[in-house]
């Protein structure tokens, strides 16, 4: 498609959604096991909202509740998406961003457009970043490139003194010891994934089993419902197994139109994954999810969702797959773009977060009201998700709904317990510990006078 025929496209569509006034109910009858689903809704175009990224000012950080502190553990970052900790302590900051993929669709030209203003399209380093903070206080004492030039990296793993990589297309092995602040052995790929052209949902995630021996990877599909053809979508939107020691790669659940984030559920050893689901039907549809993989589960994309709700726009129509399809375990609302997942490890932020998942919510592009923008724990009873979400990290959004300062994504917990997370917006990695642990000027990080606003570059993903 020609620049002028986008732009056209552009302009047609800005048209379409001034004119409707979609608007979102109230977020939180949409969280826990049943969900509220209102009935779908058919748009040309749907409406699109997003907040001009602006990023934070001096002194400025998120807002955590009383009892706890939060600090800037790290600035100046290149879109950072995942935080992993290490066992010696170290942290590791996976800074990316799409590949660059062709707007195959004028639709998929005016939602890029769209999602830049909220730094979506920021720059992306392809590195991973150690900061090195020696006795966990949080404060860093050293920070390095531990690698780079790598192509559109998500999801890390670290196992027996080989860290693993999921770039975009592929898990790559580097020799990795404790310790170690660069590498620069060359690495070994252990086996492809899915990619391509469309490539639209680039983010590939990784959690390693309890073991060790397997590695579990999720691949998002490569459209919001099928648009681009279902031999487009071969292999996509599924979780893997992969054999650690030989690479060998089979199907461990499909169904999972976008799975963002995994973790091992403490204790019992589950894999959990949150998932963004399918957008385009309304405001209040469909709500992304948290929930425990099933090994040969199906999740219901693309034929329906939340069990057995049909979404009537594929075709051809597959009842025997919507018959099988299993109804997640918890409701996080929809369009938050939930990105980042941890299990909690005990007391030590807080007794009120000790049994429980913290949930990164992106926050949408495409419902009004916003939805989003914070970190939340999800709270656990006999080993499920049960009970009302609690705010953790909020004031990503602005007051004024129109700007943001910066958006989560990924979450992790560090050797003292502390919550880390990567903040793509505000280019930062934020730590929220308990207030008594909280070192001197924990409340005062010093930040750049302001990050620059993010711009679309002419290839610039349009996933989020």
């Amino acid at each position: 498609m020609s620049r002028r025929a986008l732009s056209l496209a552009a302009l047609a569509a800005t048209v379409l959604l001034a004119a409707c006034s979609a608007k979102g109910g109230d977020p939180s009858r949409q969280y826990g096991p049943d969900p509220y689903l209102p009935e779908p809704a058919q748009y040309l175009l749907p409406p699109m909202r997003v907040p001009q990224a602006t990023g934070w000012a001096p002194g400025q950080t998120p807002t955590v509740p009383a009892g706890l502190a939060i600090r800037a553990m790290a600035t100046g970052l290149m879109h950072p998406r995942i935080v992993h900790a290490l066992p010696n302590g170290d942290v590791l900051v996976v800074e990316a961003n799409g590949p660059g993929t062709v707007a195959f669709r004028p639709k998929d030209y005016v939602q890029g457009k769209v999602k830049a203003k909220a730094g979506a399209a920021g720059k992306g380093g392809n590195r991973i970043t150690l900061l090195h903070d020696a006795n966990g206080d949080g404060i860093v004492e050293l920070r390095t490139v531990l690698v780079d030039h790598l192509h559109s990296p998500y999801g890390v793993a670290w196992v027996a003194g080989t860290l693993y990589v999921a770039d975009t297309d592929a898990i790559l092995a580097f020799p990795l010891a404790l310790g170690q602040t660069r590498i620069s052995a060359p690495p070994t790929k252990l086996t492809d994934l899915p990619a391509g052209q469309i490539n639209h949902h680039w983010t590939k995630s990784l959690v390693a089993s309890p073991d060790g021996n397997t590695l579990y990877v999720g691949v998002g599909s490569n459209s919001n419902i099928t648009e681009n053809g279902m031999d487009a979508e071969q292999g996509r939107a599924a979780i893997y197994a992969i054999d650690r020691a030989t690479g060998a790669r089979r199907v461990y659940a499909t169904g999972t139109r976008n799975p963002t984030n995994l973790a091992i559920q403490p204790g019992t050893g589950r894999l959990f994954a949150v998932v963004n689901e399918r957008d385009e039907i309304g405001p209040d549809l469909v709500p992304d999810y948290l929930t425990a993989i099933r090994e040969g589960g199906f999740y219901g994309w693309p034929w329906s969702y939340w069990g057995q709700h049909v979404d009537v726009r594929v075709h051809p129509r597959n009842p025997a797959m919507v018959a099988k399809a299993i109804k997640p375990d918890y409701g996080l609302s929809s369009h938050v773009a939930a990105l980042g997942l941890a299990f909690s490890q005990g007391q030590t932020l807080s007794p009120r977060f000790a049994d429980g998942a913290f949930v990164g919510e992106h926050g949408s592009w495409d419902r009004d009201p916003l939805n989003g923008y914070q970190v939340i724990f999800v709270p656990f009873v006999d080993g499920r998700p049960q009970g009302a979400p609690i705010p953790v990290v909020t004031g990503f959004l602005a007051p004024d709904g129109k700007t943001v300062r910066g958006r989560p994504v990924g979450v992790a917990l560090d050797r003292t317990g502390a919550l880390l997370v990567a903040d793509d917006a505000g280019n930062a990695v934020w730590r929220i510990s308990a207030a008594a642990a909280a070192p001197p000027g924990a409340l005062t990080a010093r930040l750049p006078a302001r990050y620059p606003r993010h711009r679309l570059p002419a290839d610039a993903s349009t996933s989020r």
